[in-house]
């Protein structure tokens, strides 16, 4: 006997899912992973610090921006949990609630690459930030120390450029700070060694 045809995914579905889990609705199908492991949270918490200052807070840098960790973004019957987003002010103060999550597509996201997620992040969740008009798109993998960086054309991801290691960088949105991708592979705070 065969099973039938599967149901789609449904919220319920996420809100019955373990703490210690993620869980994301792609194309009605539940996919549910477990928390990042270090590199990925390092990558992750050491971006935001960089950026948090002088985009969300406008400590040496314009503001400008709502950034969140890990945000919920409701696009139709899509759920998904990207690990970085940022809103331009402008866009999300009406929108900025307690509401658990937000229907409003953000201006930048940031998928930090693991092997349990990345083929999903590369693909499906790229395809839906462009079919909701996210503008740009940044890719953080920890483990081969790069830095993907792309804008949206239309409906088409156009490739800015991809850094590594230690370089430094001006990205989009975010090109008026020079970010050493360096501190992103660190274990400890201290600053990357220059030549």
């Amino acid at each position: 006997m065969g099973e039938g045809p599967k149901r789609p995914a449904t919220y319920e579905d996420l809100l019955a899912l373990p703490e210690h889990v993620v869980g994301q609705i792609i194309d009605g199908e539940l996919i549910v992973m477990p928390r990042p492991a270090s590199p990925h949270a390092r990558a992750n918490a050491h971006l935001f610090g960089e950026l948090y200052g002088p985009f969300g807070r406008g400590r040496g840098g314009p503001g400008g921006w709502q950034l969140l960790m890990e945000p919920e973004l409701h696009f139709g019957e899509d759920v998904l949990v990207p690990d970085l987003a940022g809103w331009r002010r402008e866009r999300m103060t009406p929108e900025m609630s307690d509401a658990p999550y937000f229907t409003l597509a953000p201006d930048w996201v940031c998928e930090v690459l693991s092997p349990s997620t990345a083929a999903v992040d590369r693909v499906k969740k790229k395809c839906i930030y462009a079919r909701e008009g996210v503008e740009h798109l940044w890719l953080v993998d920890p483990r081969a120390r790069t830095l993907e960086v792309l804008r949206l054309s239309g409906q088409h991801w156009v490739e800015l450029g991809t850094y590594s290691g230690d370089e430094r960088v001006r990205a989009e949105p975010f090109e008026v700070l020079e970010l050493e991708l360096g501190i992103l592979w660190q274990w400890s705070e201290q600053p990357p060694k220059t030549p």
